[in-house]
Parts: C-alpha cells; sequence; structure tokens
C-alpha cells in the first residue's frame, strides 16, 4: 500500500497486489483503480463474470495495452492449466483469449487490468526501506471488493495501533 502521499500520481493512495518480487523486479497491479473502461467485444462474453464493479481496472502504468485478469477459483490452483495459471492460493490468472464458459464453474470472482505496475531489481525494495509502502496481508476480499474507492482507507483502518490513523490522512498533508 501506498504511503500517503506518494508523490508519483500513478501510485497516489493505491493497493498493489504483488504477483511477483524476486531479484529481477516486482510486479503488481493496482487493485483499487476502476476506469470507465467496460469489456468489448470480443472480451465482452467475460461480462457476466465480472465483480462489481464490471469496469476494466488501471492495472498501472506499464504496458498500458496488456490486459490482465485475475479469478478467484472454487478450489486452488496448484498447476497451471489449459485456462488458469495459480497466482497464489484461490487466486488465479485467468485467459482471455479462452472461451469464458469453459472456467466460468470453476472461478467465482473475476477483475481485468489493463496493464500493470513493474518495478527493476531492488527498486520496490529501495522504496519500502525509503518508506514509500506499506507491506499488508490481503484480506481474500480486497482484490475483488465492491468499493474499491474506498479500499486503501479500509485496508488501512483494519490494521492494528496507530497504522490505522493513516487511514484518515487528509490529501494534503499540510491541510493536517
Amino acid at each position: 500500500m501506498a504511503t500517503p502521499p506518494l508523490e508519483d500520481p500513478n501510485f497516489d493512495r493505491t493497493v498493489i497486489y504483488v504477483l511477483e518480487h524476486h531479484d529481477e523486479g516486482a510486479l503488481g497491479l493496482v487493485i483499487n483503480r476502476p476506469s470507465i473502461e467496460e469489456l468489448v467485444e470480443p472480451l465482452d462474453a467475460w461480462v457476466d463474470l465480472q465483480s462489481d464493479p464490471s469496469l476494466v481496472f488501471s492495472g498501472g502504468p506499464v504496458e498500458p495495452d496488456a490486459l490482465i485478469a485475475l479469478a478467484r477459483t472454487a478450489e486452488p490452483v496448484d498447476e497451471p492449466g489449459e485456462y488458469l495459471a495459480p497466482v497464489n492460493g484461490e487466486i488465479a490468472s485467468a485467459d482471455l483469449a479462452a472461451d469464458p464458459t469453459l472456467v466460468d464453474a470453476d472461478i467465482t470472482a473475476l477483475r481485468v487490468f489493463r496493464g500493470y505496475s513493474g518495478w527493476g531489481p531492488g527498486q520496490l525494495d529501495g522504496e519500502i526501506d525509503a518508506g514509500a509502502w506499506l507491506v499488508l496481508d490481503p484480506d481474500p476480499t480486497d482484490l475483488f471488493t465492491s468499493s474499491p474507492d474506498d479500499l486503501w482507507r479500509t485496508v488501512l483502518r483494519r490494521q492494528p495501533g496507530r497504522l490505522a490513523w493513516l487511514a484518515e490522512a487528509p490529501d494534503d498533508l499540510a491541510a493536517n
């Protein structure tokens, strides 16, 4: 989670779901920035599986033409399949090139992201060390929340102690 105020407008008050973090860098998705974009042909067949709000989310500034779909599955996906690949437990990436009827019985929620957030080797670790990010455990409902605009404050409010106070930080800290 971005700490207030993060000066980069791409990440101010964002909640990032980290997909990969290793020596070569990190990759994640902003999960609290719905766009006004809806899925259109040929992907409109996936609309009925999307979680509310059923919009394409802005996953980050890298590769804005790339679409990434994450799904919550009814059962954990342990091995990559033809249409679903494991991410973490009951979270899997879904192949949007597939016919959604091939996976609709296996998934309980779906979110589509345009672009992603990426960091080079050691970059994210350096930003965390500098205090730009909080590393928090996700709640299973975060990724598919129906209230993404409130997610940043919601996640902070459920933290213990003084960390929860950050949820009330004003947009302009000078106004505090």
